[in-house]
């Protein structure tokens, strides 16, 4: 996604607090803009008392590994995103930045990797699948969590993932597939992480996925500043946000929002490896 695609209007006002707070499990906080720790703060009055910032290439997975360092409340991913594969920039150089990157204690994963065939045509996929790889091998040489971004490519994705062997620990950031993809991952141990795309009005595919998704399975994210939950899409997201995608979850499986929260909480734990402090 662009960096200014979706990023429109005022910022939306705050849900209701949630009573169990939670992770969010995917974030841009240097594409947001303004200040870091307002953001953190904003999101913390609602119950988000965690965030995953995500490294797209060198310098916003550097920046990641900073913000870490600089803010308890966050915890770094970083990668080369597929759509800068596809442009030819994950290089041997590259790649050993991340792979450098990986071995520092405040970086939880690699991430956000995959495939893209939106975005990204036949001549740079080929350039995408040598970089998935690349970093499914990082992921297991550093025993990081490994975050897949998987855009109009199920079926590449986990040829990819089982050729090469999944790492340990694998997340599906931001997960658009069906219910039977739901299964077929989640059998396979790995996480599903629902953002507001789960709340847009034609989706019940992907509703369908969130219900047979099981619970210890499910994490929620923003990939703020895009995918706005309803009913404010086309508005800048934030992890404040985050309130409306687990409501909407909790109602889509009919479970109790705190109940949800709790899981949702242990979840991000165990997914990214968290200890209680920073």
């Amino acid at each position: 996604m662009g960096r200014a695609d979706g990023v429109r209007g005022e910022a939306p006002p705050a849900p209701e607090p949630l009573r169990i707070p939670v992770a969010d499990s995917h974030c841009h906080l240097d594409i947001m803009g303004g200040d870091v720790q307002a953001q953190l703060e904003t999101a913390r009055a609602v119950g988000i008392d965690t965030v995953i910032q995500i490294g797209v290439d060198v310098a916003s997975s550097r920046l990641a590994a900073e913000l870490a360092l600089e803010h308890s409340s966050v915890w770094a991913a970083v990668a080369l995103h597929p759509n800068e594969a596809g442009r030819g920039l994950a290089t041997p150089e590259a790649l050993a930045e991340i792979a450098l990157l990986a071995g520092l204690s405040q970086v939880k994963a690699i991430g956000e990797t995959g495939l893209d065939h939106f975005r990204t045509g036949p001549e740079g996929q080929g350039m995408q699948e040598e970089s998935f790889r690349a970093h499914i091998q990082i992921a297991k040489d550093s025993g990081k969590t490994l975050v897949i971004h998987d855009r109009d490519a199920h079926e590449d994705v986990l040829r990819v993932l089982l050729d090469e062997g999944a790492p340990e620990t694998v997340v599906f950031h931001c997960f658009s597939g069906d219910a039977a993809m739901a299964r077929l991952c989640t059998d396979a141990g790995w996480y599903l992480s629902f953002a507001g795309p789960v709340t847009f009005k034609p989706n019940d595919a992907l509703r369908e996925a969130a219900a047979v998704c099981p619970v210890e399975r499910i994490l929620v994210e923003t990939d703020a500043p895009f995918l706005t939950p309803m009913p404010f899409r086309g508005r800048p997201n934030a992890p404040y946000l985050i309130p409306l995608t687990v409501r909407a979850l909790a109602a889509v499986r009919g479970e109790d929002v705190d109940a949800l929260c709790t899981a949702i909480a242990a979840n991000g734990k165990r997914a990214f490896r968290l200890p209680d402090t920073h």
